[in-house]
């Protein structure tokens, strides 16, 4: 398998603070020119909130202005086949993202004069969407194999939508999962087995032909990720969580010898933190990360690290201000440049 090389170029989770698609799309331009992504702009309504966001034509969905969701039985049972039918015809064109859910997407594919190395999008997670998802009793969906199978079936559908359209700006795609849900994996918050994520990660990555990454908020069982053969590339709060990844030093060998990469989490998202951090402190961070995985008999070395590696934020920048956004952005971008200099 030919390696990865991100080179420890700078993308960014989705999520900005803004209400206006067009000023988004300017910042994300500026500081992240050779891996742009889309930005979900969920101040706009609770129609971009994560869940809801991909939440157009689910069967039986209904979903109210707070973004709580709801699977009413009968409709459900009735637009299930045509879920089917869809699935078994790839008729993924059904499914794809409007305007009045994503305005961010719909910038960005209107943005002229990007060449990008690769378009980045990303999407809620079937983990995530079917914990969220409640049916007529309050019960998440994620435990009636029925309706989990059905998410995967139409998140895989949209997410072959979202490659496809993204093909419009360059051949070469990586499509993110967002998964947070799997910071809870093990307890009872999450009370799935390890089978079931896999399946249900994988329903939504097979029908897509370009990268496929994950993005997971906080710890959890990196093994069960890093042994996932259609899976690419792994985002992590590498921040506040770095610890949690080091307890898989020889998985991980092997997934970067697979040519697989890692995207280090590294500008804080929460302001307070922000304001405590400069380029250099993140930078020192973030060598001291690395530096752990090039200790021991075949470990790679830190040049080869780095070049199977993304930088981001530790997480989508909407709970940051405008200004803190833009922050973050520069702080990033910054700090790209410097280890890219150093270290490609």
């Amino acid at each position: 398998m030919k390696r990865m090389e991100f080179n420890l170029l700078p993308t960014m989770i989705g999520s900005m603070p803004y209400t206006d698609a067009t000023q988004a799309m300017l910042s994300i331009i500026k500081f992240l020119p050779h891996i742009p992504t889309w930005p979900q702009l969920p101040k706009r309504g609770y129609r971009e909130y994560m869940v809801a966001q991909y939440s157009e034509y689910f069967p039986g969905l209904v979903m109210d202005t707070e973004g709580n969701s709801t699977v009413l039985e009968k409709p459900f049972n009735e637009q299930l086949q045509k879920l089917y039918e869809d699935y078994l015809g790839g008729a993924w064109e059904n499914y794809g993202l409007t305007s009045d859910y994503a305005a961010g997407f719909f910038a960005y594919m209107q943005t002229k004069n990007l060449a990008p190395l690769l378009a980045k999008g990303q999407m809620v997670g079937p983990l995530t969407f079917a914990l969220s998802v409640k049916d007529q009793n309050g019960k998440a969906i994620i435990y009636d194999k029925t309706k989990r199978e059905a998410v995967g079936f139409f998140l895989g559908l949209k997410a072959i939508w979202q490659e496809r359209t993204l093909q419009n700006h360059s051949p070469h795609t990586l499509i993110f999962l967002d998964e947070p849900v799997l910071a809870s994996f093990g307890s009872a918050y999450l009370n799935v087995g390890k089978e079931t994520v896999v399946s249900m990660l994988n329903q939504v990555y097979s029908g897509l032909k370009g990268l496929k990454g994950i993005h997971v908020c906080g710890g959890t069982d990196w093994e069960m990720l890093l042994s996932m053969p259609l899976l690419d590339v792994i985002n992590f709060d590498t921040y506040s969580y770095a610890h949690t990844l080091q307890l898989y030093q020889e998985q991980l060998r092997e997934f970067w010898q697979k040519g697989k990469a890692i995207a280090w989490g590294i500008v804080p998202t929460d302001e307070n933190r922000l304001k405590e951090e400069t380029v250099s402190s993140l930078r020192d961070r973030l060598e001291e990360t690395m530096a752990f995985y090039t200790r021991g008999k075949g470990s790679p070395s830190f040049s080869q690290i780095a070049i199977q590696s993304l930088l981001t934020p530790t997480c989508g920048l909407n709970g940051l201000s405008p200004d803190a956004c833009t922050q973050a952005l520069q702080m990033l971008a910054n700090l790209s440049d410097i280890m890219r200099r150093k270290y490609i």
